[in-house]
């Protein structure tokens, strides 16, 4: 490949530095926040991290201000598919994708870029509040819904949930499932399935991790779960849409 030089010698270089990066259940973290509409917690995190927002980044520019402009680049695709993988309307999500990276084009410095990164997130973090909101009529169900994505990558029982929203869990199972369309066990494997695509086409973690940080009990399992949702294997998905992306 001839990329290989190149990889191996900045792995190398940031080996030699002590740079490690963040932690891929963190990246999960944070597009979960905003997908389950939390716009409270969205900015709690989002304060937190400006004060070191480099930290545990790649450097992707020479340039300090075209550098956070590009994690902003990142950031805004991965969080529009999420949302999008959450029940944000298509062209809602990517015409706000594009306006807020538009926005960021025009800035001069990096306070300006991280400024737009807060206002992007959560606008995102609203937009999918308000959708639960006129989706799910109960609070219970939303409070599950928002638990459920908080929590992807926990082992996740109905019983669980019956106690966090102190409701019968048979009375649970039954709301859930009217107000859902499907039960409580085939919304988390959904979710889990569909966050899964979203990773595979749109980040370079290999499908070991994304196994691990979506809880499933081994590679295997993931495997076999995914090609059963999707109809091909995470590997053979990832091909596949790294291939129409090309070609695009």
């Amino acid at each position: 490949m001839k990329t290989d030089r190149d990889l191996e010698y900045r792995l190398y270089i940031q080996k030699n530095d002590g740079f490690t990066r963040n932690p891929f259940n963190r990246e999960m973290e944070t597009y979960k926040v905003i997908q389950s509409g939390n716009v409270e917690q969205a900015k709690k995190d989002f304060e937190q991290r400006r004060q070191n927002f480099l930290e545990g980044k790649g450097k992707l520019s020479d340039d300090p201000v075209r550098n956070v402009m590009y994690h902003l680049v990142t950031a805004v695709a991965l969080v529009a598919r999420f949302c999008v993988e959450g029940g944000l309307g298509h062209d809602a999500a990517y015409t706000l994708s594009d306006i807020y990276i538009q926005r960021a084009d025009k800035c001069r410095s990096c306070d300006e870029v991280l400024d737009i990164f807060e206002e992007m997130l959560l606008d995102f973090a609203g937009r999918m509040r308000d959708l639960k909101k006129e989706n799910v009529i109960s609070l219970h169900v939303r409070k599950c819904i928002d638990y459920i994505y908080d929590h992807l990558g926990d082992r996740l029982l109905l019983s669980d949930l019956a106690e966090y929203t102190g409701l019968n869990s048979s009375y649970l199972s039954k709301l859930f499932a009217q107000e859902t369309g499907t039960t409580f066990k085939e919304f988390v494997l959904n979710a889990k399935v569909t966050t899964a695509e979203n990773l595979l086409r749109y980040s370079d973690f290999p499908s070991s991790e994304i196994a691990l940080a979506l809880g499933f009990s081994s590679q295997s399992a993931f495997i076999s779960t995914f090609r059963k949702k999707v109809g091909v294997t995470p590997r053979a998905y990832r091909q596949k849409s790294t291939a129409m992306d090309s070609a695009t």
